[in-house]
């Protein structure tokens, strides 16, 4: 007869062919269960299971559970994977299993979701400011001369001042107090963006105070939008930090089309942009990794470190004394060696 240990929800067990010899038995309450259920599913062994191969410890067994494999347990795929009994209490397991999950969604909840969705509300105010302006401004430069076609505050405020109706504007009521409504949430939309903007930039600053530090409260939510959650960028490598925002720049890259992207959005940081292009790819290389570095320590709700900062500067001054020195000189072709020289 075949030897194997079989772990099931509801307990783990001993089995000689299809006979059982010894049974663990979980308790069926949800909080035992689901406590299980979690051991189980990061790979971990169950007190039940433990005090049963401590039991058995050193006796030939199979099982098809991996978990179990060791202290004589051989992993076999012809071993039983359950009991051939009626199963235990359905509403138990069904508790523990909800349970486990509300479990396991608190705990992948990462705060910093409103953030993202915040700063993708900034560029979808953006495009539509930037399309009602256009429109503000063109009408409202028919009828106002003083209004310049490329100043929509200007002309919105114009038009919403304007107490009498001009010669050459709508003669229609409805029209007027259309463009009037139009005008009115252009305005509204911009008094909006900016109360959004000053949100991000406060949580921000409260949510990643080390990364706010190093790069800005608006630069910094921006980074977290782009890699998806604080959570996800504490995990990315400072190659990838680096690239963030560029993706479709990279993919040229890759396919040949063009050369690797030196910066994404850190290229938004006044040191990156205020650098000669030659220096850009060097100081984006070493905020990017101090950004990766910043980021964990957010995750980990560590107080800000100043030296990051200081590192970045130290490493932009050294870069800054090196523009006045002379450039090493290249070696000619023909350098006197074997290969250079003519036949």
């Amino acid at each position: 007869m075949v030897r194997s240990v079989v772990s099931l929800w509801h307990g783990a067990y001993l089995l000689d062919g299809e006979r059982v010899v010894q049974a663990r038995a979980v308790p069926l309450d949800a909080a035992a269960l689901s406590e299980r259920l979690r051991a189980r599913n990061q790979g971990l062994l169950t007190p039940e299971e433990r005090a049963l191969l401590a039991e058995h410890a050193g006796r030939p067994w199979t099982t098809r559970d991996r978990r179990l494999v060791g202290e004589g347990v051989v992993l076999d795929a012809r071993a039983p994977a359950g009991l051939g009994g009626a199963p235990a209490d359905r509403a138990a397991h069904r508790t523990a299993l909800l349970r486990a999950a509300e479990l396991a969604l608190s705990e992948s909840w990462d705060p910093s979701v409103h953030v993202q969705e915040a700063v993708r509300t900034l560029r979808d105010i953006d495009r539509a400011l930037n399309l009602l302006g256009e429109r503000i401004a063109g009408w409202a430069s028919h009828d106002t001369p003083g209004v310049s076609p490329y100043d929509p505050v200007a002309a919105a405020r114009a038009i919403l001042d304007r107490v009498e109706p001009s010669a050459f504007g709508p003669s229609e009521p409805l029209v007027q107090e259309a463009r009037r409504r139009l005008a009115q949430l252009f305005l509204e939309l911009r008094a909006t963006r900016d109360a959004v903007e000053r949100a991000v930039s406060t949580a921000a600053a409260q949510r990643t105070p080390n990364l706010s530090e190093l790069l800005g409260p608006d630069l910094a939510s921006r980074l977290v939008a782009q890699a998806g959650g604080l959570e996800r960028l504490a995990r990315l490598p400072a190659s990838t930090v680096q690239v963030l925002g560029a993706e479709k720049a990279f993919f040229e890259h890759l396919r040949g089309r063009a050369p690797p992207p030196r910066h994404g959005l850190l290229f938004l940081h006044p040191a990156i942009q205020s650098s000669p292009r030659s220096e850009r790819g060097r100081l984006a290389r070493t905020l990017a990794s101090k950004a990766a570095i910043a980021a964990r320590l957010d995750r980990a709700g560590r107080p800000i470190d100043p030296t990051l900062k200081a590192i970045f500067e130290r490493r932009r001054e050294a870069l800054r004394g090196r523009r006045g020195a002379p450039k090493r000189p290249r070696r000619p072709r023909g350098s006197g060696l074997p290969f250079d020289r003519a036949a």
